[in-house]
């Protein structure tokens, strides 16, 4: 069965974001870029735009699963809490859509890429171009997290939904 996967590392300012597209035993990185948000716009302008561009890419490209990374909490305690906005809009687009989310911690993406959960972006990126060797060098690490996201989505069981 073919497996199209949306990889996601969500941000209100900016989001990361892949197009994997497993056939058989072979992977392709169809596309994996950022998308930017105004941080002129209120947080409600944001989470509307979030959610337009998510279900834009779902409809694009066919997609069939999502994967996302899960935020950890760090010193802003804000900024978890807007996440968990965005996490909510696509557990809400996947229940639309019916499709299946995997959620991966930053130490299982490491993990999974690199045999190491305390490998730094670089190394992740390193395996990642070595995986994709025609692979671009996006401008924000935002994309790259997104496409080690996709990977292990790809990389994940199936779930019955």
């Amino acid at each position: 069965m073919e497996k199209k996967i949306l990889g996601i590392d969500p941000g209100l300012s900016v989001t990361g974001y892949s197009v994997l597209l497993q056939k058989k035993a072979s992977i392709f990185a169809v596309e994996y870029n950022f998308k930017k948000f105004s941080s002129k716009d209120d947080v409600q302008t944001r989470i509307g735009q979030f959610y337009e561009f998510i279900l834009y890419k779902i409809d694009q490209h066919g997609i069939t699963h999502l994967a996302i990374e899960t935020p950890f909490l760090g010193k802003n305690a804000q900024t978890f809490l807007k996440l968990g906005y965005l996490r909510g809009v696509i557990y809400a687009i996947a229940f639309q859509r019916k499709l299946q989310v995997f959620e991966f911690s930053p130490t299982q993406v490491k993990q999974s890429i690199t045999g190491y959960g305390g490998a730094s972006k670089e190394q992740v990126a390193k395996v990642l171009s070595m995986l994709f060797p025609n692979m671009y060098a996006p401008a924000k690490a935002d994309a790259t997290d997104a496409l080690a996201i996709g990977l292990c989505g790809i990389w994940s069981k199936e779930k019955t939904l």
